[in-house]
Protein backbone atom coordinates (compact mmCIF):
# COMPACT_ATOMS: atom_id res chain seq x y z
CA UNK A 1 0.00 0.00 0.00
CA UNK A 2 1.15 3.33 -0.74
CA UNK A 3 2.61 5.55 2.07
CA UNK A 4 0.65 9.03 1.98
CA UNK A 5 1.70 12.44 3.66
CA UNK A 6 -1.54 14.32 4.04
CA UNK A 7 -0.15 18.19 4.16
CA UNK A 8 -1.39 21.54 3.59
CA UNK A 9 -0.14 24.26 0.84
CA UNK A 10 -2.05 27.28 2.65
CA UNK A 11 -0.84 27.68 6.43
CA UNK A 12 -0.74 30.81 8.08
CA UNK A 13 1.75 28.65 10.63
CA UNK A 14 5.85 28.73 10.56
CA UNK A 15 5.90 25.19 12.47
CA UNK A 16 3.44 23.57 10.76
CA UNK A 17 5.44 24.29 7.24
CA UNK A 18 8.85 23.33 9.02
CA UNK A 19 7.07 20.35 10.44
CA UNK A 20 6.28 19.79 7.02
CA UNK A 21 8.70 20.41 5.35
CA UNK A 22 10.83 18.33 7.82
CA UNK A 23 9.01 14.73 6.66
CA UNK A 24 9.38 15.51 3.16
CA UNK A 25 13.11 15.76 3.34
CA UNK A 26 13.16 13.10 5.27
CA UNK A 27 11.29 11.14 3.10
CA UNK A 28 12.76 11.95 -0.32
CA UNK A 29 15.94 11.68 1.56
CA UNK A 30 15.72 8.02 2.05
CA UNK A 31 14.29 7.84 -0.90
CA UNK A 32 10.80 6.16 0.41
CA UNK A 33 8.24 6.34 -2.04
CA UNK A 34 4.77 8.55 -0.51
CA UNK A 35 2.16 10.49 -2.00
CA UNK A 36 1.54 14.32 -0.68
CA UNK A 37 -2.03 15.26 -0.15
CA UNK A 38 -2.79 18.51 0.45
CA UNK A 39 -5.84 19.08 2.35
CA UNK A 40 -6.54 22.61 1.60
CA UNK A 41 -7.23 21.25 -2.03
CA UNK A 42 -10.22 18.79 -1.32
CA UNK A 43 -12.25 19.25 1.78
CA UNK A 44 -13.01 15.56 1.52
CA UNK A 45 -9.14 14.86 2.12
CA UNK A 46 -9.09 16.80 4.96
CA UNK A 47 -12.20 14.70 6.35
CA UNK A 48 -10.51 11.55 5.33
CA UNK A 49 -7.03 12.51 7.08
CA UNK A 50 -9.29 12.86 9.96
CA UNK A 51 -11.15 10.04 10.03
CA UNK A 52 -7.62 8.21 9.71
CA UNK A 53 -6.57 9.65 12.60
CA UNK A 54 -9.20 9.23 14.68
CA UNK A 55 -9.19 12.77 15.66
CA UNK A 56 -11.92 15.12 14.43
CA UNK A 57 -9.28 18.02 14.84
CA UNK A 58 -5.89 16.82 13.69
CA UNK A 59 -4.19 18.89 12.12
CA UNK A 60 -1.61 18.50 8.76
CA UNK A 61 1.17 16.82 8.81
CA UNK A 62 -0.10 13.03 9.05
CA UNK A 63 1.53 10.05 7.93
CA UNK A 64 -1.00 6.87 6.54
CA UNK A 65 0.10 3.67 5.01
CA UNK A 66 -3.14 2.78 2.85
CA UNK A 67 -5.54 2.82 5.38
CA UNK A 68 -3.55 2.62 8.18
CA UNK A 69 -2.76 5.39 10.00
CA UNK A 70 1.04 5.83 11.14
CA UNK A 71 0.86 8.86 13.14
CA UNK A 72 1.95 12.59 13.01
CA UNK A 73 4.89 14.73 13.04
CA UNK A 74 5.67 13.65 17.22
CA UNK A 75 5.54 10.06 16.24
CA UNK A 76 7.54 11.08 13.36
CA UNK A 77 10.56 12.44 15.03
CA UNK A 78 10.31 9.72 17.66
CA UNK A 79 10.77 7.17 15.29
CA UNK A 80 13.70 9.01 14.14
CA UNK A 81 15.33 9.20 17.02
CA UNK A 82 14.63 6.01 18.22
CA UNK A 83 16.23 4.21 14.76
CA UNK A 84 12.35 2.86 13.66
CA UNK A 85 11.11 4.79 10.68
CA UNK A 86 10.08 2.09 8.55
CA UNK A 87 8.46 0.27 11.68
CA UNK A 88 6.97 3.62 12.19
CA UNK A 89 5.66 4.07 8.67
CA UNK A 90 5.00 -0.03 8.21
CA UNK A 91 7.52 -0.71 5.40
Amino acid sequence: MPLTLFFSSVSGSLELKKNQDRIFFVLESKKIPFEAVDISQNPEDKDLMRKRAGNPKALPPQLCNGDIYCGDITAFENAIEMEQLEEFLKL
